[in-house]
């Protein structure tokens, strides 16, 4: 359980988001049992990183800069001067390195560390991610949190590194400092921020691998104001989806949601939709909807907790259709994939 959210899926969940689905590898995880979820993540690691050492670390080209006694590459003629390097019989050259030693290796390295120092992982599986170390040895071991995950490109040559380090990049988000002045610990599951976006990125490569003609989009809406009389329109905040499906004239805007409560208590012990998620959808469906026509629909997607209410709301606000719902992440996959299909019919019905 993550924060009142209980999810037996985590690992279906990285695989849609991060595009490394492969199904024989999803079912193996999905038959292991895990006590924590530092166990999944390091078994994710130690079978992915096997399978990378057998097939061969991603390698690249890199830029060196050596005093050698041979020409090697281009000669630093600047440096060679500055440094007086040929008094000693050497050569500042500047040449192109094709190893191992790379910002993704470093990543997977670093994250392997951290894992086998501060997370809680069985005995077993730390000793197996110890093992993977040897392979790593040429690799330049960084601090976590130097790591530039937005720099890190992928293409065909190294597509199985994208759940890899998305698994990394999870883990260091999760990291929290302990009470222990220079101590670290991992938290045993990852933060309500790192899920949100993890729960965000499913969603839309569920649909954009299984719907890809309902161009699933994190789409930005323009807000529909007169424009004879505005004023200060550069103060007015963006509104970005998280999801918007399309079929047709007819759209649905999707907000994920990742909270404990998804309820909000009011007076007199009353439970209701929270209000700023209500205004928000809204705000989304009314904007979008520039003909007034009732073809824009939004629903607010929670991740089912394990709050005693859930939000279960449909109704037509205005003209929109406007829904709130949760998705059961601790089910099976097959009835998880049901609920998601369910989704889509929102495109279907006619206001």
């Amino acid at each position: 359980m993550t924060s009142g959210i209980l999810i037996r899926n985590v690992y279906v969940m990285m695989a849609y988001a991060f595009r490394a689905l492969h199904r024989d590898g999803i079912e193996r995880i999905e038959a292991e049992h895990f006590d924590h979820l530092h166990d999944l993540l390091a078994e994710i690691l130690v079978r992915g990183v096997g399978v990378q050492v057998k097939r061969g670390l991603h390698r690249d080209y890199l830029r060196r800069h050596e005093n050698l006694a041979t020409v090697r590459g281009r000669i630093d003629f600047a440096r060679t001067v500055a440094e007086r390097t040929t008094t000693r019989g050497r050569i500042a050259c500047e040449f192109d390195e094709y190893e191992a030693d790379t910002p993704h290796n470093r990543a997977l390295k670093s994250v392997i560390v951290l894992l086998i120092r501060h997370g809680d992982v069985s005995a077993a599986r730390r000793a197996e991610l110890r093992r993977l170390l040897p392979y790593l040895d040429a690799v330049t071991l960084v601090a976590p949190s130097s790591i530039r995950w937005d720099a890190l490109t992928y293409h065909r040559a190294n597509a199985a590194y994208r759940l890899l380090l998305g698994v990394c990049e999870l883990i260091v988000r999760g990291m929290l400092p302990s009470r222990g002045a220079g101590s670290m610990k991992l938290a045993s599951w990852l933060s309500d921020d790192s899920m949100s976006d993890l729960y965000e990125r499913f969603l839309r490569e569920y649909y954009t691998f299984h719907h890809p003609d309902l161009r699933p989009a994190a789409s930005s809406i323009p807000w529909d104001y007169d424009r004879s009389s505005a004023l200060g329109v550069e103060q007015l905040p963006s509104m970005r989806t998280d999801v918007t499906l399309r079929r047709g004239e007819r759209s649905l805007v999707i907000d994920a949601k990742f909270y404990r409560e998804p309820m909000q208590v009011g007076r007199w012990e009353k439970e209701t939709v929270r209000s700023g998620h209500l205004y928000q959808v809204l705000a989304y469906a009314k904007n979008a909807d520039v003909d007034r026509n009732g073809s824009v629909s939004g629903l607010l997607l929670y991740a089912r907790s394990d709050a005693a209410t859930q939000p279960d709301l449909d109704l037509v606000i205005q003209g929109n259709r406007i829904g709130a719902r949760t998705l059961d992440l601790n089910r099976p996959w097959a009835q998880i994939r049901a609920q998601l299909e369910d989704v889509v019919t929102w495109l279907d019905n006619e206001v």
